[in-house]
């Protein structure tokens, strides 16, 4: 058989792997399998007859679906921008339209944020673990990857530096999920928060803060945004050096694929012209679409989001608990949709995987996916946004079935 022919492809090309995430998602066509894989909203919670009712409006009146049907401005549909200024003016950040650009999910806004500020060997500041997605999305500009800690010490700026430097670049921006973090679940500390911009400051880089899970708190107290703190701390939003991405997808619907940067207006121009260069414009119906839904009732989709994935988080925290595995330990996320898991440290969570789906029909996420530096072997990220109550304990019940053997095997060899 003939080899297929394959072109001379740019350097940028073998960096890009296949997400672990969207490839254990390919699971759920399989009959039976209980996911705790992708970090998938409920489609139970999807605005659906809303949806239809908002497509139905646009599209009856000719004119209205001329205009929703046409090319339009990068930066986005205006009244869009301006009622997600007005949610950001609420947080205590004075946002204006002219500081949101619409982006086709939060996802988008990572690449062209990797595109703007990464040359090859320049380095970003993230935590470990990370969400897999932006290190995907990073990935394409050649970065090598440091390690911040926020409020459980870091290097100093000097350090930071000096091994940038040594690489043969410079340290661009840091890159933090503050709120109930994928994959973690946790969320940081005002202390935490204060840390990471004062870190920032001494670095004199921008930090990226991915507010995708923000909206789901379950509990506890709310923290201020990055964003909120450093408009506080620096004389407002355009002296802020944090770039915040939002996205409907966690609390509306990921369908519509409508995201958006709150950044300075200098940031914001210059994202323009790559959103320009990339696809021109997210689609119009789709931003309409969105806003009329988040006008009509955002409040109201939030608390039933907040009041569904407590459950399935309780439902979850008590399955883990009814375990009692030895030596197996969990994060107690106070919202957002994943619990992570660290075993001990002769177990491998991708080889557990493998067990798990082949003699449970139990999809997870190997925790080591999420480090940019092969550790994590001993972790893995379950997500109980999908599966239902009884789907959770069932599952996380067949999981221990598995798990325990090998902790008892590894008491046996110590003694």
């Amino acid at each position: 058989m003939t080899a297929a022919w394959e072109p001379a492809y740019a350097r940028r090309a073998g960096r890009m792997r296949a997400s672990e995430i969207r490839e254990l998602l390919k699971l759920l066509e399989k009959p039976g399998v209980t996911s705790f894989a992708g970090g998938i909203p409920d489609p139970a919670l999807f605005p659906i007859e809303r949806v239809k009712a908002a497509y139905a409006a646009v599209l009856s009146d000719a004119a209205a679906a001329n205009g929703a049907l046409q090319y339009s401005t990068s930066e986005g549909y205006a009244p869009l921008r301006e009622w997600i200024a007005q949610q950001m003016q609420a947080q205590g950040v004075p946002a204006q339209p002219g500081n949101i650009l619409i982006t086709s999910g939060s996802q988008q806004a990572l690449e062209f944020l990797g595109k703007l500020f990464l040359d090859a060997g320049d380095t970003a500041l993230v935590a470990a673990p990370t969400y897999l997605g932006a290190l995907q999305a990073f990935a394409a500009y050649e970065p090598r990857y440091d390690t911040v800690r926020p409020g459980q010490g870091n290097e100093t700026p000097e350090v930071l530096r000096a091994r940038a430097s040594a690489n043969g670049g410079s340290a661009k921006f840091i890159y933090l999920v503050p709120d109930f973090a994928n994959p973690t679940g946790e969320t940081l500390t005002l202390a935490a928060r204060q840390q990471a911009l004062g870190l920032a400051t001494d670095l004199d880089i921008p930090i990226i803060e991915d507010a995708a899970y923000a909206a789901l708190r379950f509990e506890g107290e709310e923290q201020p945004s990055l964003q909120a703190l450093s408009v506080a701390d620096g004389g407002g939003l355009e002296a802020s050096r944090v770039i915040y991405c939002g996205t409907f997808s966690k609390t509306l619907t990921p369908g519509l694929r409508v995201g958006w940067v709150c950044a300075s207006e200098a940031i914001i121009r210059r994202l323009v012209l790559i959103k320009q260069a990339c696809d021109l414009n997210s689609s119009l119906i789709n931003q309409i679409i969105m806003h009329r839904l988040a006008e009509d009732d955002f409040a109201g989709q939030v608390t039933r989001a907040r009041s569904h994935y407590r459950r399935r988080r309780d439902a979850m925290l008590a399955a883990l608990a009814e375990q009692a595995l030895p030596g197996v330990t969990w994060t107690k996320p106070e919202g957002g949709l994943f619990v992570w898991v660290t075993l001990p440290e002769h177990l491998d969570g991708a080889a557990l995987l493998q067990r798990a789906i082949a003699e449970a029909d139990v999809a997870f996420v190997p925790g080591g996916a999420f480090f940019t530096d092969g550790s994590g072997r001993n972790t893995m990220r379950l997500s109980y946004s999908l599966a239902s109550d009884e789907q959770i304990r069932a599952g996380i019940a067949k999981l221990g079935g598995i798990i325990r053997p090998l902790l008892s095997g590894t008491k046996k060899l110590a003694e």
